[in-house]
């Protein structure tokens, strides 16, 4: 577990080095998790050691919104004040999403049913 644990940490140092210096717009544990599921995709999935791992922190997943929770109490009047532009941006960012996500399932769909044939 250790082992696996220390994998996941070292994946989310090196994003947050490489979004710190390339000044990438994306937060670094964005990206280690991105080349993580690279890394992952090359050797044909993940150990059962990090897959234990994972699933673990997966089930105290609720325990990482408590600085959440604690920046709304301490934010609220800021959020009180600013909550049509947060509110936009939220319900346009969801809208967002759902549309790439239903172009990407087509597109792949569309390519599953249609296999290139090898030249």
């Amino acid at each position: 577990m250790l082992q696996a644990l220390t994998i996941l940490l070292v994946y989310q140092l090196v994003g947050e080095v490489a979004a710190r210096a390339l000044g990438l717009p994306v937060p670094g544990p964005v990206i280690g998790m991105a080349l993580l599921f690279l890394t992952l995709m090359l050797r044909g999935g993940p150990t059962e050691s990090l897959r234990h791992t994972a699933g673990t922190l997966l089930q105290h997943l609720s325990l990482l919104f408590v600085p959440a929770g604690t920046g709304i109490v301490l934010y609220g009047t800021r959020l009180a004040d600013e909550w049509l532009p947060l509110t936009a941006a939220l319900i346009g960012s969801t809208f967002l999403t759902i549309a790439v996500t239903a172009l990407l399932l087509k597109a792949l769909g569309r390519r599953s049913r249609h296999p290139e044939t090898p030249q």
